[in-house]
C-alpha cells in the first residue's frame, strides 16, 4: 500500500522521460552493481532469465543501455548503462525524492526519522528472508530519501 501511493502521487508527475518500474529497477541495480549479465540480473531479482532479457532487450532499444565485453574477463556480456540511462535515471530518482518530500512534509524531524528507520529495517528483512541483497557501499546514505539534498559543511573547521 505504501509503495503504491507513492507511485501514484509519482504518475500525477509522469512524462514520457519516466522510466517504466522493471527500467528503473534494472538500471539501478547495474548503476549500484556495475555491468552485470542477464543471468547475474535474473539471479538478484529471482526472475527467468526469459523475463529478464525481454527487459533488458527494451533498455538496449531505447538507448538505456548498452552491452560491453565482461570487465573480469569472463565470457558473457554485460550490460551496463549509457549516459542517456544514467541521465534518465537520475531523474526519476529526483522525481520520487521529491514526491517523498512532499509526503512527510509536515512531519517533524523525529517522525521522518523514525520511518526511514522502520523502512531500513523492513528492506534488510526482506531480503534476508529472500536471501537477495542489495548492494550498498558503505558511504551509501540509505536515509536520504526524504530529505531534500542539503551539501554538508567541512567537517574541518576554519581557522
Amino acid at each position: 500500500m505504501l509503495l503504491s501511493r507513492h507511485q501514484v502521487l509519482a504518475r500525477r508527475e509522469r512524462d514520457p522521460e519516466r522510466l517504466e518500474r522493471s527500467a528503473y529497477l534494472l538500471l539501478s541495480r547495474i548503476d549500484t552493481q556495475g555491468p552485470m549479465s542477464i543471468g547475474q540480473l535474473a539471479e538478484a531479482f529471482g526472475l527467468d532469465t526469459s523475463t529478464v532479457n525481454r527487459q533488458t532487450a527494451a533498455l538496449l532499444r531505447c538507448g538505456l543501455a548498452e552491452r560491453v565485453a565482461d570487465p573480469d574477463g569472463g565470457m558473457a556480456r554485460k550490460l551496463c548503462i549509457t549516459l542517456e540511462g544514467g541521465r534518465r535515471l537520475a531523474g526519476d530518482r529526483e522525481a520520487n525524492r521529491s514526491c517523498l518530500v512532499r509526503v512527510v512534509a509536515d512531519w517533524s524531524p523525529e517522525e521522518v526519522r523514525e520511518l526511514e528507520d522502520v523502512l531500513v529495517r523492513l528492506n534488510r528483512s526482506a531480503e534476508a528472508l529472500e536471501g537477495r541483497y542489495w548492494p550498498r557501499t558503505e558511504d551509501d546514505d540509505t536515509r536520504a530519501a526524504c530529505h531534500p539534498h542539503v551539501p554538508q559543511e567541512s567537517a574541518t573547521p576554519t581557522p
